[in-house]
């Protein structure tokens, strides 16, 4: 389906990625929005609580961010798109409803505008380190899709994306953001309503008395339905059976939970999204994302005009990994050089995925500021080395 024109500001405008990601987030449909402010990410709500009053919906700021993580899980079952924004201690209060809604399988969008941490750690400056949180921050097992912007433009057409994801998987879908994107002005193109292709929701078409809320009938992803259309429906974040009924066994507990997991693992190639450029035939290969991946670019480019060869792969989407295109990448290259704003996380995962046939090597940094691109340029020589 198309998008819905009174969520649309058609046109090209000059605005930094918070703003690009609310305009996203309406363009994609979501009519609801619970929050607390903290920066960098605060201007995301301040852009949507002034917007949606025209648009039709609602935004509330909350006392917290505990309240604001499961007020938006409540107006999905009422028939709502939604999405919480925060920063570092803001997501790490939200991750205990995030497991709610994956056991719950409650379509919800999670915008994480990182900064340096842990704790209050720099809420003014940028970050890359809640990248393992993002993916294993709540407890038990659970999958989840994690985007990861590096522009203002990608703001907005990721977050379109995000919403698009979780509706038609079920799963909470996190938009990665970091300040330096959040707070970078630039040009962005938003298309008309009738070129922005939108996922609705899987609505049932069963009768009340035929339908169960986690039955799947052979496919992987329950259909919905509102509360209040009369239909009976139980949701509990205790394990339980198609009915959504409390069912605490181990045979439950397996059906359920591998359900959960092979709905994203089972389709992790189509939801796949990377950038490359120049790997192919390279010695030595870049691989990075959002705020970073704009600075490995000019030390990619650099290294080119050296006369070395390299390649830059780009993560759009981190979660799920791109395991497969880097073990194949991991046979033919000298090395994998990883910068990331963290003291080495992202680069775990390139390391299992070279599985020990290639070098990987990581290029850390505390964040605060960015890499120097000399820094990444100078991992790049002695990668070739």
């Amino acid at each position: 389906m198309k998008a819905d024109p009174n969520g649309v500001l058609t046109g090209v405008h000059f605005i930094d990625g918070d703003h690009a990601a609310c305009e996203g987030a309406l363009a994609a449909g979501c009519r609801f929005v619970a929050g607390y402010p903290i920066t960098p990410s605060t201007e995301i709500v301040e852009r949507f609580a002034s917007r949606i009053p025209k648009v039709g919906g609602v935004f509330i700021q909350l006392e917290d961010e505990l309240a604001a993580s499961i007020a938006i899980q409540g107006a999905v079952w009422g028939g709502a798109k939604v999405m919480s924004v925060s920063s570092g201690p803001g997501i790490s209060l939200m991750m205990e409803h995030i497991g709610y809604a994956a056991i719950t399988e409650t379509p919800s969008v999670w915008v994480n505008v990182q900064r340096g941490g842990p704790s209050t750690g720099l809420p003014t400056l940028p970050g890359q380190a809640d990248m393992m949180q993002a993916r294993w921050g709540s407890h038990g097992d659970y999958e989840v899709i994690a985007l990861c912007p590096n522009s203002p433009q990608e703001c907005f057409d990721l977050m379109v994306k995000a919403f698009n994801l979780t509706e038609q998987y079920r799963v909470p879908v996190f938009l990665m953001m970091d300040e330096v994107v959040g707070h970078m002005t630039e040009r962005v193109e938003i298309p008309a309503p009738e070129n922005i292709e939108i996922v609705e929701r899987r609505w049932t078409t069963k009768k009340p008395g035929e339908y169960k809320p986690y039955g799947t009938n052979g496919s992987m992803v329950p259909e919905m339905v509102k509360a209040g259309d009369g239909y009976r429906i139980h949701i509990t974040g205790l394990t339980h059976d198609e009915r959504g009924y409390p069912a605490m066994t181990p045979p439950a507990q397996d059906k359920l939970i591998r359900r959960l997991k092979d709905k994203i693992r089972l389709n992790a190639d189509k939801l796949v999204d990377i950038s490359e450029d120049g790997v192919e035939g390279a010695d030595v290969v870049v691989v990075s994302f959002g705020i970073t991946s704009r600075v490995a670019h000019a030390a990619v480019d650099a290294a080119r005009k050296d006369g070395l060869k390299v390649g830059h792969l780009r993560l759009r989407i981190a979660w799920p990994f791109p395991s497969t295109r880097l073990a194949e990448l991991a046979s033919r290259v000298k090395a994998f050089v990883v910068p990331e704003l963290n003291m080495g996380q992202m680069v775990i995962e390139v390391e299992r995925a070279a599985a020990g046939k290639t070098r990987v090597v990581s290029v850390p940094h505390a964040g605060g500021t960015v890499h120097e691109p000399a820094v990444i340029q100078q991992a790049i020589k002695e990668a070739v080395r």
